[in-house]
């Protein structure tokens, strides 16, 4: 199959862009983005760094991100699993993308930005919870701020269809795949649930 290789080969395919495409884009929070992005609990943070992209889901039982100021969003990263590759990424390139979701509805709403990783206590701290903080806050400067056509969700059925996940392979399966053995994959399920109630922040 031949891949299309040049911006107005790929125009010719999908035309000009409907006006509310281009004039929903804010450079900062308005109050209909502001409300809207208050309600998520749920992001995906897309970072790019020399070794490649990362997708990081970032959740919270409040408001996922707290806006600092109109064009300035803060982002707690909360226990996760050390690897730390979106803040390897944004040390290195602060180009980010952030997708927030908000149970039942198909919308989106995207902001893309420049990001930087802090450790200011005073920050890492205003954020904490049962006398826990993050150890680290992710600054978004913000560029673009946008809504997404509900489309994809729609297709997808994403709220519609309750819980699909009987049958899954579950993350112990995986482990245990990936480590020939190694890893007890139905221990690593049994203790998950305790090991996660005691360490969500």
């Amino acid at each position: 199959m031949q891949a299309i290789t040049t911006i107005e080969e790929l125009e010719c395919h999908y035309g000009i862009p409907a006006p509310a495409s281009i004039v929903k884009v804010a450079r900062r929070m308005t109050p209909t983005y502001r409300a809207w992005i208050d309600r998520a609990r749920l992001c995906i943070l897309s970072t790019v760094g020399p070794e490649g992209t990362d997708a990081s889901p970032r959740g919270d039982d409040g408001p996922v991100v707290r806006e600092i100021d109109p064009g300035t969003l803060a982002l707690p990263d909360w226990r996760g699993n050390n690897r730390i590759d979106s803040l390897r990424n944004i040390v290195r390139d602060p180009r980010v993308s952030l997708m927030f979701l908000v149970p039942g509805s198909n919308n989106v709403v995207r902001v893309n930005g420049r990001a930087s990783v802090t450790a200011d206590q005073a920050l890492c701290d205003s954020f904490a919870r049962d006398g826990k903080s993050p150890r680290t806050v992710i600054l978004i400067a913000i560029e673009e701020v946008y809504s997404q056509c509900a489309r994809a969700l729609m297709r997808a059925r994403t709220w519609g269809d309750g819980d699909q996940s009987g049958g899954l392979p579950t993350i112990g399966d995986m482990l245990a795949e990936m480590s020939q053995g190694e890893i007890d994959g139905a221990a690593y399920d049994a203790e998950w649930p305790g090991r996660a109630a005691q360490s969500l922040w």
